[in-house]
């Protein structure tokens, strides 16, 4: 059984299995809305954006926005054994996880961008995703255009 380890806004962690989470008394709205009950509370869930690459999202909880981070249990290796995902690993290049539209693009070709800066923004299944930097660099290309269609695996922007 799957165990993920779930942190909100950096204070708060639980464990989470598949179990817990098929148990749940979860109704789907919208694409990104829930309609969720525990103790006899309803609670309005939703989506509001998510980095998928990096399994972090952001939720607004009846009113309330929180970052969640989910963690499967390689992440929890990898973290238990001392290295962090992509340590001593160059990434000279963005590429489409999946299919989607470019919603917007942060940056320009020549343009130094630090870790963690926001590149651009694709939409797929009706949800944004931010793609941020892996690493700080220059940028040499950017191989999209805003409002482009995207196929999974497609070359977005590379580092120089």
């Amino acid at each position: 059984m799957n165990t993920y380890k779930v942190s909100v806004d950096d204070q708060f962690s639980f464990d989470l299995s598949e179990q817990n989470s098929e148990s749940l008394d979860c109704i789907q709205l919208t694409d990104n809305q829930f309609q969720i009950l525990k103790n006899h509370t309803s609670f309005t869930a939703t989506i509001i954006s998510e980095d998928f690459l990096n399994r972090k999202y952001k939720v607004n909880v009846n009113g309330n926005e929180y970052e969640v981070s989910i963690a499967n249990h390689l992440d929890q290796l990898i973290k238990e054994m001392g290295f962090e995902v992509g340590a001593g690993k160059l990434v000279n290049a963005i590429k489409a996880p999946m299919p989607g539209l470019v919603l917007n693009i942060n940056v320009e070709v020549g343009q130094e961008v630090e870790e963690n800066d926001s590149l651009l923004v694709l939409e797929a299944m009706k949800m944004e995703n931010n793609f941020a930097s892996p690493r700080a660099g220059k940028i040499k290309s950017i191989l999209v255009e805003k409002g482009q269609a995207v196929d999974k695996g497609q070359l977005l922007i590379e580092f120089e």
